[in-house]
């Protein structure tokens, strides 16, 4: 659906023309138009061996600011460029890296550490438009665009409400007529309001229904993360697991952050509703309300479940549990908890596959998608007050694309 293979005759060069020769390089790549967390394979062809050529990328965000990242190589000998194979010299990453020109984009101004790429939206829907482009001896000499999606086509978005639904978020489903799959809730963390719309997005294209919940700090929800059911996750488990193209013995709980805790709670109270989890960047343990610390965060049949250091009971669990942190995260010990949920699991004798991701270097930002630029530290929309998330880009990286293909890998291993 999305490969499309463009040649040096569909590839916009130099206003000379699109003949092939030394004078006139051309870029190729596999995929023009991707979904946003799909590797293109880019090379520059037609220069002269071992020339030196800087290959540019250009995307303008949300708020129109335009980020840029660049990198210098020398061609083979034959006059090729091959991003997946070719080191950089010099430029916005170092490493050897087929898309080091996506996620390396720095913003016009600013701290990039401190900022995020939002991408903007075309008819409610977000699009990434990257132009590339390839200059020698400070002169352009070849441009192309590619468009990076993240809604699938035949991908449906809708508003999930209190007032209809009795919970409240959005719903991505893929194209009608499908063979049921397994689907996702998808709990967000100390933030509130709607878990990662994008992450969701994404899920949904892959073919996995995908509720992304809303629990506090939203519109008719609990101002604060306290004394939030167990049972209002419940419900939307059950809400998800009835819609068409859901397999419900397959509805697995994905969480962020705090949300790892409702998302171990949900699967192991709920293991006949909930069958394994996803956790990004978890906790092993229950902590206080939030953002008070004064209180208990969930109940369960109207009673609070204790904070404490004892770990989250995981003996019910009834499907897999895949568990990921970096040794950088700033804002808990991730990468101990990770390790923690995993020897619970093994000591309660589960059979289901259970594995903790801990990366080297990253910090608390490990959930989502590859290849778009993230910031190390964001400002909280709760506390309103900026959160060092710990890591840097290049190892937050390194963590997403390995914790994407796990989290597909999953979800895969159930269809």
């Amino acid at each position: 659906m999305y490969r499309i293979y463009l040649s040096a005759a569909v590839v916009c060069l130099v206003a000379a023309g699109c003949s092939s020769g030394a004078d006139h390089p051309a870029i190729h790549v596999d995929h023009a138009v991707a979904l946003a967390d799909q590797a293109v394979h880019l090379t520059v062809t037609d220069l002269e061996p071992h020339a030196k050529v800087t290959v540019d990328a250009v995307a303008v965000d949300r708020d129109g600011k335009k980020w840029h990242a660049e990198a210098t190589f020398a061609s083979d000998d034959h006059g090729t460029v091959d991003l997946d194979r070719a080191q950089p010299s010099g430029g916005s990453y170092q490493n050897t890296d087929g898309m080091g020109l996506f996620w390396s984009m720095n913003p016009p101004n600013g701290d990039p550490d401190q900022q995020t790429f939002t991408p903007p939206t075309v008819d409610d829907r977000p699009v990434e438009q990257v132009d590339v482009l390839v200059r020698k001896d400070g002169r352009e000499v070849a441009r192309t665009t590619l468009t990076r999606e993240w809604l699938g086509r035949g991908v449906t978005t809708r508003p999930v409400t209190l007032a209809k639904d009795k919970i409240s978020g959005v719903y991505v489903a893929p194209p009608a007529g499908q063979a049921k799959h397994p689907a996702v809730v998808l709990i967000g963390g100390s933030e509130g309001g709607v878990a990662s719309p994008p992450l969701t997005d994404l899920l949904a294209s892959h073919g996995y229904p995908t509720l992304a919940l809303a629990y506090f700090h939203a519109p008719g929800l609990p101002t604060d993360l306290r004394n939030i059911p167990l049972e209002y996750f419940a419900s939307a488990a059950r809400w998800l697991a009835r819609q068409p193209g859901v397999d419900p013995a397959h509805v697995v709980a994905a969480g962020g952050s705090r949300g790892t805790e409702a998302a171990l709670l949900l699967s192991q109270n709920f293991p006949n509703l909930v069958h394994g989890a996803v956790l990004y960047a978890p906790s092993a343990k229950i902590n206080g309300s939030f953002p008070d610390n004064q209180g208990a965060p969930w109940t369960l049949h109207g009673r609070a479940l204790p904070v404490g250091d004892e770990p989250i009971p995981v003996d019910h669990i009834s499907g897999p549990v895949l568990a990921i942190a970096g040794t950088g995260d700033l804002l808990w010990e991730s990468q101990y908890a990770a390790a923690q949920i995993v020897r619970e699991l093994d000591s309660a004798h589960n059979r289901f596959p259970h594995q903790a991701l801990v990366v080297q270097g990253a910090g608390h930002g490990v959930s989502g998608a590859p290849y778009l630029p993230h910031g190390t530290t964001l400002v909280h929309p709760v506390l309103m007050r900026p959160l060092h998330l710990g890591g840097n880009r290049a190892a937050n990286e390194s963590a997403l694309r390995q914790g994407w293909a796990r989290t597909l890998a999953l979800l895969g291993s159930l269809s």
